[in-house]
């Protein structure tokens, strides 16, 4: 049984403002690139789910 989506809560890597977004919980590990909404800047994005919401989460700066 698949979990309804959650908002998750996290700190941007490159401006340190907190921002959300909305992800579907599954089980298997899931990775994308998403855009800071303040800086502008691209994130990876690596999340798991359980039947609890997020298992893991990981938010990861692309740029050098």
């Amino acid at each position: 049984m698949m979990k309804e989506p959650v908002e998750h809560t996290f700190t941007c890597p490159y401006c340190w403002e907190e921002i959300s977004m909305v992800l579907e919980p599954r089980p298997e590990e899931q990775t994308y690139i998403e855009d800071c909404e303040v800086c502008c800047r691209p994130i990876e994005v690596r999340f798991r789910g359980d039947q609890d919401g997020i298992s893991a989460f990981e938010a990861i700066s692309i740029e050098q």
